[in-house]
């Protein structure tokens, strides 16, 4: 009965893989995405860290963020993922 298993799910993921959309092994099409380390963001304006943020092409979340806020006087107190952290380009960076 086990030899009747693998067949069967082989021609179904055959079939269903390509809606999916799932790469099927082909390295030109794979998207490489680049690594960075994560930037010490903590202690710094918030407008010096938008603009880190930007240079590092990180998307930074601001947490209570108001219309009122001053970019320029508010520091930044915590980051999540710390400083040093291996993330990829395009991940957000949650600062306090």
């Amino acid at each position: 009965m086990d030899g009747v298993a693998a067949p069967v799910g082989g021609q179904i993921f055959s079939e269903i893989l390509p809606y999916l959309e799932v790469n099927q092994g082909n390295a030109e099409e794979v998207e490489v995405v680049e690594e960075i380390s994560t930037p010490d963001l903590v202690g710094k304006s918030l407008e010096e860290a938008l603009k880190i943020a930007k240079e590092n092409e990180v998307e930074l979340v601001i947490e209570n963020e108001t219309e009122e806020l001053d970019k320029q006087s508010t520091m930044v107190k915590e980051q999540v993922p710390k400083a040093g952290i291996i993330i990829k380009k395009g991940s957000k960076v949650y600062v306090k």
